[in-house]
């Protein structure tokens, strides 16, 4: 029998298991595909990208930028895979969508101290276990997770087209990322106003696909469908997924009346996800309307847009900073979105909390809390103490201690204020990483 359990290979399941194994665990991965397969999944790798291909900014003026430094230097696993298959994003850490789910799987099979099992969780097993499972977690497991938190909520997400490079027509389209940050990393369709407004027009219009006791407040605000954005008013693409701001045509020397970008989304750079469409529009209607922006007119697609349902639980009722459920008598946790975070990264940040406090536990040693002033710590206390109902979290500087207006006299600007906050939670981090060093010797 091994001494940790993880339920899960996604990137929190992976995080997880890889982090207690490195402790000194015996683990066990359970997967369940492809014995049991998803809605949203296409492959049986671990650690598969179902949405984005973006780990979202690396600037360390960032929240997000912050929590995967944070992660680089606890030792994280995903982040060092996402690093060694980053493709060009401009100022993102943007991903090989394969290339990434390959590392981690090559990661984890490689460890001497995993056995990734293909089988399906209908039950929470005995001993120290991480449930893992993701938003997609299958009935029987779901049922028991209910029973269990006395109640499960959910919102609807969505995924982005990914489509083929070499149908893009490049007389249309140019490379360029936003104000030059970065390398020329995006692929730009420009349009113009009336091809913008028409565009509209055919968006909001179009059919969409059923989803079974929809509702409309279901939606993650932050991944919101690109059709939801335009029915909110004609104007508002273009200043969220379709600003033109920063993106001059060197061609023409002129910003675009709005642009659509597309990210690299393979090594090879012949496919690309269009960035902030995702949909839930049909897929013979995302042909038809997608292929009326400029340069996508003979489009072919890798992945339509999909939308899916995703479960979370009431950690704020439920869990501890630490991930353990509170008052159970085994040691229980759980990690990744079905805590209630958003996005691969925070989720890879409650996996790696969970499992370095499973293997404390199997050790016979109490779990520990990362500080509350490093941008991991503040996002496990945020979803474990939060008033009221529990609503999907990213990173995000409200979290950690604010910094100084001022420093030696001198008003700091923004950008100053985020690199002093960061640096004020990277030196909490070292603190403690050197605390935990010195109770484990």
């Amino acid at each position: 029998m091994s001494d940790v359990t993880v339920i899960g290979g996604g990137l929190a399941g992976s995080e997880a298991a890889w982090q207690a194994a490195e402790a000194g665990c015996s683990v066990e991965l359970w997967e369940m595909r492809p014995v049991k397969t998803t809605p949203a999944h296409h492959t049986e790798g671990l650690a598969e990208l179902v949405c984005s291909n973006s780990m979202g900014n690396l600037s360390l003026t960032t929240a997000s930028g912050l929590l995967k430094e944070e992660l680089r230097r606890l030792g994280s696993m995903i982040l060092r895979s996402a690093d060694a298959t980053r493709v060009p994003a401009g100022g993102a850490l943007g991903l090989a969508r394969e290339d990434f789910s390959a590392a981690v799987t090559e990661a984890v099979h490689g460890h001497p101290n995993i056995e990734v099992l293909r089988r399906e969780a209908t039950e929470i097993p005995e001993g120290p276990t991480v449930v893992a499972t993701g938003p997609l977690t299958s009935e029987a497991l779901a049922k028991e997770m209910a029973e269990l938190s006395g109640e499960t909520l959910y919102f609807y997400d969505a995924a982005s087209p990914i489509l083929f490079r070499d149908s893009l027509d490049e007389e249309k389209v140019y490379l360029a990322s936003r104000y030059g940050k970065g390398e020329a990393a995006y692929l730009n369709c420009p349009m113009n106003g009336d091809e913008y407004y028409a565009f509209i027009e055919e968006l909001t219009n179009a059919e969409l696909a059923p989803i079974k006791d929809f509702e409309e407040d279901m939606y993650f605000e932050g991944c919101l469908p690109v059709e939801v954005i335009a029915g909110r008013g004609p104007e508002t693409l273009r200043f969220g997924p379709m600003k033109p701001v920063g993106l001059p045509d060197a061609r023409t020397g002129e910003e675009p009346y709005a642009v659509v970008q597309l990210r690299q989304d393979d090594a090879e750079g012949q496919l690309f996800n269009m960035v902030g469409f995702q949909t839930r529009l049909k897929w013979g209607e995302q042909k038809r309307v997608l292929r009326t922006i400029p340069g996508l007119e003979n489009a072919e697609f890798a992945r339509m847009g999909v939308m899916h349902r995703n479960t979370y639980l009431p950690s704020n009722r439920m869990l501890d900073a630490t991930m353990r459920v509170r008052g159970s008598e085994v040691p229980l946790f759980f990690a990744g979105q079905l805590t209630g975070v958003e996005g691969y990264v925070e989720s890879s940040a409650m996996g790696l909390i969970a499992g370095l406090n499973a293997a404390r536990m199997a050790c016979g040693e109490e779990p520990m809390e990362l500080p509350q002033d490093t941008m991991t710590g503040a996002l496990a206390q945020y979803i474990t103490v939060k008033d009221g109902t529990l609503q999907p979290i990213n990173s995000n500087w409200g979290l950690v201690p604010a910094a100084p207006k001022k420093e030696n006299g001198r008003r700091l600007s923004k950008p100053e204020r985020r690199e002093l906050q960061a640096r004020m939670a990277l030196e909490s981090l070292e603190k403690f990483a050197g605390l935990r060093t010195e109770v484990a010797g």
